[in-house]
């Protein structure tokens, strides 16, 4: 029977931009997420900013993007001073191709945040994610940095495949393993391993 490391030695193997060890699990740390940034806050008017998000997600996930944008909105008027509706609006703008506007929306969400909890940690893998589809890998990475170091697995992901050198280190790897072991990557295949 393989264990988790035979698991992840194969992982690195077929799949060389990850980082060796991390294609198996996908946890999310709660730990991370647990400090209240809304103890700030009058909870009435969380609540409601609250209702608007959860109303704005499922506009969204319905693809009725224009309603779910004026719902953030609405909740950002409610708590301007929150930041999970700027992240929530800038989503929203992305889909709807609009980048500039939710990297504004971004950048005011992580100065909301002052940086720290889960409200920084997804506007930082969104910032990430627009700097690399603008061609900046330099800004990706060192937002997916900050994300990373907040608890994003998917973050620690992308700064592996960002990270020349590590991506140098993975098909290293996978070169030595397939010359040691030409058959590996078909008993893979088979189920046979």
């Amino acid at each position: 029977m393989a264990t988790h490391t035979d698991y992840a030695v194969l992982e690195a193997i077929f799949n060389p931009d990850t980082p060796f060890g991390d294609g198996f699990e996908v946890e999310e740390t709660e730990d991370v997420f647990e400090e209240n940034d809304e103890q700030d806050f009058d909870m009435k008017l969380v609540e409601e900013a609250k209702c608007l998000e959860w109303h704005g997600v499922a506009y969204a996930e319905d693809g009725n993007v224009k309603e779910a944008i004026s719902l953030f909105s609405r909740a950002i008027r409610v708590l301007p001073t929150r930041a999970s509706a700027y992240n929530n609006r800038a989503q929203a703008l992305r889909l709807q191709g609009d980048n500039t506007e939710a990297m504004a929306d971004l950048d005011k969400a992580i100065e909301l945040s002052r940086g720290r909890g889960p409200a920084a940690c997804q506007a930082f893998v969104q910032r990430g994610l627009i700097h690399r589809l603008n061609g900046s890998d330099g800004g990706a990475l060192q937002d997916l940095r900050r994300a990373a170091t907040l608890g994003s697995p998917f973050a620690r992901r992308l700064v592996a495949q960002l990270n020349p050198y590590a991506a140098l280190c993975n098909r290293m790897l996978a070169q030595a393993m397939s010359d040691l072991y030409p058959n590996m990557s078909s008993a893979k295949e088979n189920g046979t391993f």
